[in-house]
Order: structure tokens, then C-alpha cells, then sequence
């Protein structure tokens, strides 16, 4: 048989199998909410998402989805027995457009043996605010043991393109093995961006305009490893906190994970000059987590006092080994306080640290704070203790107003489940996290509108062209961060600095 007609029988045969996408004209109203997921019912939608497709569950024979603008424009989609509604992406475009600001009504008929089921309508607002076009995400199995098949990956929001930023091996590889993590931006542009590579060709790989190459962040006068990262707004500078890290993989515990310091302090990384120094070097208390100000002139980050520091002899207070089993042996009881600390740009030095939120007195931890790009909202996860929120159950989005001292929970964005790792548009109105509230185990990028008044509003998770597409991956989205554009620097040129050992820079001690 001929390739072309096979081609054409095929595509025959799937245009036969799609049902016509037409309004029935008899049904049945039903007080039975069509079982949809995602769920993306009563939600508030970026005027620029790619299409809100979805599975409709149940025992229908065929489905039809209408949507209807409150301002202007319809469109409707169907989808046979196996409840797929995939929408076309130009209609979606359009009708987003035409109610920018306005609403969408969503129907769903269901057609069983008995005829069509007509079930409640619910509403989508269209957002006038834009959220940033790109999204970028490590992939990785929740409950790892080797290096391989990681990736940092970026999705474009406004289609379902998702591209590779760097990947590392697809199989273990020994003399190559090597983790990435901690991919980060200077205000959402790819311009100037960072990530780490652990264990083979270690190091941290800087991009600017253009320009890459990996340095050696390792120094006697610092802590260890560069781990966390925050780029001053202005400048080539970078806050890292230097973490002593372990990890401990419970058997029984429902959170699987629990990553745990043992030490941790901020410093300072000149990007220009290859100088990194000291912020916060101290004993008593491990630092860890910095975020700037959109202006520069404050650094905020979080902070815990090493438990049970002060009993410990003089002797046994710089054994590594002891601390590690102080940590461990009370690790439920280590919280962090937010904290933060000026910063004068022309002389590059800090200020003294003050307490911007006392969780510790109320039994609560805090991480991860992200200051709005206007300045007055601090974002930042809040859990019963520790560091590793992603892993916490009791973890959920909270948010500071600076300039009143509220403080309060985005109590509509949050979920039962884990609610950890966020990242601001730059335009402040969106927020993508990390949640497990789907099953528990794996984290999945969830968007939400954070509106003028400080509310969060009910998160949906990030669309797919397949809408089953999230509980088929089985990998979990690590730090999900918004970009402006979209990173160019190519995958391979990203591995030929990262293959070259030879070519690797030292970092040096000084400001």
C-alpha cells in the first residue's frame, strides 16, 4: 500500500473517531457537576495562557464544551468517549483577547444512552495583567538515587512548547555523572542567569548576554558549596547562602525526604570582579535562603539558631561530625525566623540584622522569601520546621505586607497538601509554586492571580496540550521560575563549558 495513502487513511480514520463540535439542540438539565481535571473551574486566567484543555470523567458516550465570552466571542470543542477536550488554539487566542478583563462561562453536555445531560455552568476571569511568557522547571524523580535523566527545562505559557535548557545524561554514566539545580534570573531575564552542577564538572555555570562560563565557588574562608542564589537587581552580584547539606530518606514517614543543614551562611559573589566574601559567617546560627530587595537596598533571607549550640563543650562545637548528630537528633525542633539586613551599594557593605517576622515564637518555620517586584509584598512558605518545605505537608504560602506589618496566609491559593516553592511575574499580579495537593508525591507547577489588594486567588495547575499529561509524567517540577523571554543559549553550548574541566575558574576570596 502506498505511504501517502496509508498517511491519508489514517488521518481519516482520527477525523472519523473526533465527534462534531456542535451545541446539541435537546438535552436534559442535570445538578451534576461534570468531574473535570484539571480543575479549572472559578479561576482567574493570565489574558496570554495556552488553552485550559481538559478529561471529562464519567460514562458518556461523547462531550461538548461551550465557552462563551461575557464580553464577546463563543467557541465550542468536543471530545469522544475517552473525555479529552482539546481546544483550538486561535479561537482561544481570540476569545482571551476579546475579554480581556471580563469573564468566560464554561458549559458541558454530556451524552449518554439515555440522551444529552446539560451540567451547572461555572465562570473563568480573564485577568487584564499578562504573566511572563516563559516558565523554566527542573525535572527529576521525586525519590532519586543517580544523576541521570535531569533536565532544566522552559515551557512557553502562551502554547505547550517546552524546550531544554540543559539536560545531563540519559544513563549513568560514571566518569560524567553530574546533578544540576538552583537555575535563577536577574529580574525574570534570561540575560544574566546561573545554575549548579554537582558531583563530575562541578561548579556554578554564570550566562551573561551571551557570555558562559563555570567557576569553582569553593574557598577556605567560606562554609562550603554556593547553594542558594539571589542576583542584586542592578548589578552582577549574587547572594548565595553556603550550606553543609544531608539528606535522610524515611522508610515510613508520608514525607519521604528531609533535607537538613548542619551549617549555613550568606556571601557575597562580585561576578565581574571573580571575588566572594562573607555576609553572615556564624556559628550560633545558620543563614540561608537570601532574596533582595526590588531596589537593591536590603537583603532578605532566614535564619535558625544551631540547637542546643550554647550547651555544646567549646571542643566539640567545630566537629562536624557532632553537629551533624545535634541536627539530627532534633531536627523536628530547628525553625527559621525571617530576617534581613540593609545594603549600601557604593560601599558594598551590610548593615545589622533585623527580624522581619518571629516564627520560632509561634512554633513555625519559615523559607524561600520573594519580595514583589513592587516592593511591598514578602512572599515566603511557612511549615512546622526545618528548611525543606517542598517535602512538609504542613507547608503553605504566607504573605508580609511591608508596609502595614500584616501578616497572613493566601488561605484560597493554599491546598492541604504542599504548597512550597514560589516565584513573582514581574509585573507582581502572578505567582507560579510547586504542590504536591494532586497526589502527595509529586510537586506540579501551580499558577495563581495575586491581585492589587494583596489576595491570592484559587491556583490551577499549568495547562497541557494533553490534559492528562501531569499524572502520566512521572517526575516532579523543581523551582519553577518565571522568565520574560526565553533563554538562547544553546544546550550544547551549555555542555561544551560544562565538559571543559580544564577551562573552569577558581573563585577568589575578597570584595
Amino acid at each position: 500500500m502506498p505511504k501517502l495513502f496509508c498517511l491519508l487513511f489514517v488521518c481519516c480514520l482520527l477525523t472519523a473517531c473526533k465527534p462534531d463540535a456542535v451545541l446539541p439542540s435537546k438535552y436534559t438539565p442535570t445538578t451534576e457537576q461534570a468531574a473535570i481535571y484539571p480543575d479549572y473551574r472559578d479561576i482567574t486566567i493570565p489574558p496570554n495562557i495556552a488553552p485550559l484543555n481538559i478529561r471529562i470523567e464519567g460514562e458518556g458516550i461523547e462531550y461538548v464544551e461551550h465557552i462563551s465570552g461575557s464580553r464577546k466571542g463563543e467557541l465550542i470543542a468536543a471530545a469522544g468517549k475517552d473525555g479529552k477536550i482539546q481546544i483550538d488554539s486561535a479561537e482561544w487566542k481570540q476569545l482571551l483577547i476579546d475579554n480581556k478583563g471580563a469573564s468566560l462561562n464554561i458549559t458541558i453536555y454530556t451524552h449518554r444512552k439515555e440522551g444529552w445531560l446539560k451540567h451547572p455552568s461555572y465562570s473563568i476571569r480573564v485577568a487584564r495583567e499578562p504573566i511572563d511568557p516563559y516558565l523554566s522547571y527542573r525535572l527529576i524523580e521525586p525519590s532519586y538515587e543517580l544523576y541521570r535523566q535531569l533536565g532544566i527545562y522552559q515551557r512557553h505559557l502562551e502554547t505547550f512548547d517546552e524546550t531544554a535548557i540543559y539536560e545531563n545524561n540519559d544513563e549513568y554514566d560514571k566518569k560524567n555523572n553530574h546533578c544540576i539545580n538552583c537555575h535563577n534570573y536577574q529580574n525574570n531575564s534570561t540575560q544574566r542567569m546561573l545554575f549548579h552542577v554537582r558531583a563530575e564538572h562541578g561548579g556554578t555555570v554564570f550566562a551573561d548576554n551571551g557570555k558562559i562560563r563555570r567557576v569553582d565557588m569553593k574557598n577556605d574562608s567560606i562554609l562550603g558549596n554556593c547553594v542558594y542564589p539571589a542576583w542584586h537587581p542592578k548589578q552582577p552580584w549574587v547572594a548565595f547562602s553556603s550550606n553543609f547539606t544531608g539528606q535522610a530518606f524515611h522508610i515510613t514517614d508520608p514525607q519521604k525526604v528531609e533535607v537538613i543543614d548542619y551549617a549555613s551562611d550568606l556571601v557575597f559573589y562580585d561576578m565581574k570582579r571573580n571575588k566572594i566574601s562573607n555576609i553572615l559567617k556564624t556559628d550560633h546560627t545558620m543563614e540561608t535562603f537570601p532574596t533582595w530587595s526590588p531596589d537593591g537596598k536590603r537583603l532578605y533571607y532566614c535564619a535558625a539558631p544551631f540547637p542546643k549550640y550554647d550547651r555544646l563543650p567549646d571542643s566539640l562545637k567545630q566537629n562536624k561530625n557532632v553537629l551533624t548528630d545535634v541536627v539530627l537528633g532534633n531536627y523536628k525542633n530547628v525553625r527559621y525566623n525571617l530576617m534581613s539586613i540593609s545594603f549600601d551599594e557604593a560601599t558594598r557593605t551590610f548593615g545589622q540584622p533585623e527580624l522581619e517576622v518571629d516564627c520560632i515564637s509561634i512554633a513555625k518555620s519559615a523559607t524561600l522569601p520573594r519580595v514583589s517586584p513592587d516592593g511591598r509584598y514578602l512572599l515566603f512558605t511557612l511549615g512546622d520546621f526545618g528548611q525543606f518545605h517542598i517535602w512538609h505537608k504542613s507547608s503553605d504560602l504566607y504573605v508580609k505586607d511591608l508596609s502595614s506589618g500584616e501578616i497572613r496566609p493566601l488561605t484560597t491559593t493554599n491546598s492541604p497538601d504542599v504548597d512550597s516553592y514560589h516565584s513573582w511575574s514581574s509585573n507582581g499580579r502572578w505567582i507560579v509554586f510547586s504542590s504536591r495537593r494532586d497526589d502527595g508525591s509529586y510537586t506540579r507547577p501551580y499558577i495563581a492571580y495575586f491581585d492589587r489588594q494583596g489576595q491570592g486567588h484559587k491556583a490551577f495547575i499549568l495547562p497541557q496540550k494533553d490534559p492528562q499529561h501531569h499524572l502520566l509524567r512521572t517526575k516532579s517540577y523543581n523551582i519553577p521560575e518565571l522568565m520574560k523571554e526565553k533563554v538562547t543559549v544553546t544546550p550544547a553550548q551549555f555542555r561544551k563549558v560544562i565538559y571543559d574541566d580544564a577551562g573552569v575558574q577558581k573563585v577568589n576570596y575578597g570584595k
